[in-house]
């Protein structure tokens, strides 16, 4: 063996050592919970701006502090832990979601601006994650780095789709239910292409990843804004409780099945990054 070969394989190892996929498995289970957790970031931030008077601007120094240690929690994490990383998803999801808000109420840019604004700066993110790394696939977040464009471009993707998602339920007029039906159909069409047409699996993944957040701040607005608005007058409380116990549901259902599946996946996972 070489020395460059054997200089690749010990880097290899050290990362396996160093670090297990730090997301979770790509499931049924992955996909409901992202949608649950795109639609209460969308109840959630008018619950906490709106119904408790918190205010845009209160509102997101708040949630962006709490997202900051919980993402410190799940950088220092070796590996997924599930409680970890879907706080930080649901919380991602909210901040993502005031920022957008904040833009548009506070600072009157346009929803097509922020949209478009957005578009590009996930874009420029994953060219930046692929000229580094040379991958964009979820199954190899084995390094700080890694995990770093990952946690970047999901913000970015919660963002990106509540601009989208508002521009089309509001700014084209075509009501939330619509809008959740073209975004949902739209998810429909690029999992038919990977299964039946063999899109590249990393693509199919990201694009979906995206849609799923118009879809779920669709889903959102239909069920909590006044049927005066579109709306089926749930409320921002009664809809973030739902769909915040759903999660919780479900996330415990995941870290009890990981504590059955992550030790024959650790020998795996290892093995894999240092053959």
């Amino acid at each position: 063996m070489s020395a460059i070969t054997r200089g690749m394989t010990g880097d290899r190892r050290d990362i396996a050592k160093a670090m297990l996929n730090k997301v979770p498995e790509v499931t049924l289970f992955f996909w409901i919970v992202k949608i649950l957790a795109t639609t209460v970031g969308e109840t959630a931030a008018d619950f906490l701006a709106t119904n408790l008077n918190l205010g845009l601007t209160t509102t997101s120094l708040i949630m962006a502090g709490l997202l900051a240690v919980v993402l410190t929690v799940q950088f220092r994490t070796r590996r997924y832990v599930p409680s970890v990383y879907w706080l930080a998803v649901v919380l991602i999801s909210i901040v993502g979601t005031l920022i957008t808000d904040n833009l548009v109420d506070n600072f009157g840019v346009s929803l097509v601006t922020t949209t478009v604004v957005f578009a590009a700066a996930l874009a420029a993110t994953f060219a930046a994650w692929y000229a580094k790394e040379r991958t964009l696939s979820i199954h190899t977040i084995v390094t700080s780095r890694r995990e770093g464009f990952y946690w970047l471009a999901i913000l970015f993707t919660f963002a990106l789709g509540t601009a989208a998602g508002d521009l089309v339920a509001e700014g084209f007029a075509l009501g939330f239910g619509v809008s959740a039906l073209m975004f949902g159909a739209l998810i429909g069409v690029i999992t038919l292409s990977y299964y039946k047409f063999g899109t590249n699996a990393v693509l199919a993944f990201w694009i979906a990843y995206i849609l799923t957040r118009p879809l779920g701040a669709s889903i959102g607005d239909l069920l909590s804004q006044p049927t005066s608005a579109g709306g089926l007058g749930l409320g921002t409380t009664v809809t973030s409780g739902l769909f915040l116990t759903t999660i919780l549901a479900v996330v415990i259902g995941f870290s009890r099945s990981e504590k059955h599946r992550q030790p024959a996946e650790s020998d795996t996972d290892a093995q894999a990054a240092a053959a």
